[in-house]
């Protein structure tokens, strides 16, 4: 195992890449790039209150041999990386690439997943047809229901990301989410412009009806895979169905760019009409493909002091997703 410079890490994926280290080094993480068996991998450090890292990889060896995806193959790599630190972290955080997840020992299930382990993936290699007839029928229906009323869908520029952001900020209120600054956001398509090493293309699309902009998608396409990264919609207009419409045109473009597949990335794990995201399950998987349950996050523990930091995880986690709903207006 030795160190690489980032503008040197091409990684299986674009959450492995060079890039999205020097990404995320820009918004508070330390990024180091690692070559060995395996191939290379991208390290994320990040400092904790009382002055210890933690390390997150977010789903390094992907391309590994089946063979080697065992607890003991990994945790050998990521006692090799530790070595080559400037600093031994507290622990590693490991989102699996796998569906398959390691054996239970020195791995420990970490108590949340920071990638979605579900997706759905979209081979781009079958005509317009075949990807049509695999979706399911009201899919169809919307995505054509918004050409016939007239939604166009426009690849834009950097220029057109502080509208989107309005639109983003609208869709986090209504549905909850956290999201970036604005600054995150234009930071990834500036990157993108001038970063040295393998880089992906990143692309907004938004769909306008009547010059009135009504959604819009950042999509990245690094190798031979487009990811859908983020969507932004505005709660008017949306019985014209602009977001279908959007996906589908960016998996026309993603093909044309020779991509292989489309990750429309983080569904829930299951069809279960009680998630609050049970409406983003039915959308993406409406598209067809193939659904991808991955193993989620794993822990290794480096120091006895990992135990007192997952107890603090587990008040934090009662404190955001219980206690502090009782003072929510």
């Amino acid at each position: 195992m030795r160190r690489v410079r980032l503008e040197e890490l091409e990684g299986a994926s674009l959450l492995q890449s060079g890039f999205w280290g020097a990404l995320k080094q820009a918004f508070g993480w330390r990024a180091w790039g690692f070559e060995g068996e395996g191939g290379q991998v991208l390290v994320l450090t990040r400092r904790l209150p009382g002055g210890m890292d933690l390390a997150y990889l977010p789903h390094p060896w992907e391309a590994v041999e089946t063979r080697l995806r065992t607890g003991g193959w990994m945790v050998a790599r990521l006692r090799e990386i530790a070595s080559l630190m400037e600093r031994k972290p507290l622990f590693f955080r490991v989102d699996l690439p796998w569906e398959e997840g390691p054996p239970r020992g020195v791995l420990r299930k970490a108590p949340t997943d920071i990638q979605p382990p579900s997706t759905v993936l979209i081979d781009l290699r079958f005509s317009d047809e075949e990807l049509l007839s695999s979706m399911h029928h009201k899919t169809r229906y919307n995505l054509r229901l918004a050409q016939k009323k007239g939604v166009v869908v426009r690849e834009e520029g950097e220029e057109a990301l502080p509208l989107w952001y309005r639109m983003y900020e609208e869709t986090a209120r209504r549905d909850r989410i956290a999201i970036h600054s604005f600054e995150y956001y234009a930071h990834l398509f500036r990157l993108a412009r001038t970063w040295e090493g393998p880089k992906p293309r990143v692309v907004l699309f938004m769909a306008y009806h009547g010059g009135e902009p009504l959604a819009g998608n950042i999509v990245a396409l690094y190798r031979d895979r487009a990811v859908y990264l983020y969507g932004a919609s505005r709660s008017q207009k949306r019985n014209l169905m602009p977001t279908y419409l959007l996906q589908w045109e960016a998996m026309q473009w993603a093909r044309g760019e020779g991509a292989v597949d489309y990750d429309l990335y983080g569904i829930p794990p299951r069809p279960d009409p009680s998630h609050p995201m049970y409406g983003l399950y039915r959308f993406k998987t409406g598209f067809g493909g193939r659904i991808v349950h991955r193993a989620g996050c794993w822990d290794l523990p480096l120091s006895p002091l990992y135990g007192l930091y997952r107890t603090a995880e587990r008040v934090r986690d009662v404190y955001y997703k219980r206690v502090r709903k009782l003072f929510r207006r």
